[in-house]
Formats: C-alpha cells, sequence, structure tokens
C-alpha cells in the first residue's frame, strides 16, 4: 500500500511541476506578445515623429518664404497667408511630436499585464504550498 501511496504522490508532484511548466511557459508567451504589441504603439509612435519632423521642415520652409515674401512686399496679403499656412503647420508638428513621445514613454513598453499575471500565479502558488 506504501508503494501505491508514493506512486500517487509521485505522480502528483510530477504532474504540478509540469502545471508549472506549462504556465511559465505561457507566461513568457503572454509576455512575448505584449512586448511585440507596446513595440508596434512604439513604431506608431517613431511614424509620428518622423512625420512631424516632415511636417516641420515644411513649416520652415513655408516661414522662411513668408518671411521673404514679407519682407520684400511689405504688406502685401500673400506674404501674410504663408506665415499663417506656416504657423499651422508647425502647430500640427508640436502635436504631432507631443503625442509620439507621449507614446514612446518606457512605461508604455514594458508588458504590464504579463507582471501583474506573474504576481497572481506566485501569490496563488504560496497559498497553495502554506495550506499544505
Amino acid at each position: 500500500m506504501t508503494t501505491e501511496s508514493n506512486k500517487s504522490a509521485g505522480s502528483l508532484l510530477t504532474e504540478a511541476l509540469s502545471h508549472v511548466s506549462s504556465l511559465m511557459r505561457k507566461e513568457v508567451d503572454l509576455a512575448r506578445a505584449e512586448v511585440n504589441e507596446n513595440l508596434k504603439h512604439a513604431g506608431v509612435a517613431i511614424g509620428l515623429i518622423v512625420g512631424a519632423v516632415v511636417v516641420a521642415l515644411t513649416a520652415l520652409n513655408v516661414l522662411s518664404a513668408a518671411l521673404v515674401a514679407a519682407l520684400t512686399e511689405a504688406g502685401i496679403a500673400a506674404g501674410w497667408s504663408a506665415v499663417i499656412v506656416g504657423v499651422l503647420l508647425a502647430i500640427v508638428a508640436y502635436v504631432m511630436i507631443q503625442k509620439g513621445t507621449n507614446d514612446l514613454k518606457l512605461s508604455s513598453l514594458a508588458p504590464s499585464r504579463t507582471a501583474k499575471n506573474v504576481k497572481r500565479d506566485a501569490e496563488t502558488m504560496k497559498e497553495v504550498y502554506d495550506d499544505k
């Protein structure tokens, strides 16, 4: 009878270790998926920053042309129109840069859901072993 209880305890231990191993593999897979999702989000943010740089360069060109036109023609509406367009493009670039840099914060790249799951799993495992 002791042999059967040893086999039972041994198989239970093997099964528990298998479940823990499976759980850890799933947590690693979840972390990998979450990091990939966050990196895609960072890629979009980098795209916004690149777009903002392009818009800012356009704004700089327009503002430069507007300044030349304004100084040359002193008060002709076309120059001031260029200034207005340049200012608007500069505002768009500023908004894009702010959005892009906010989206690139390191805290947004961390796998926070996986960290919560691992913490929860560790607490559950601790409770199970404390009960025994």
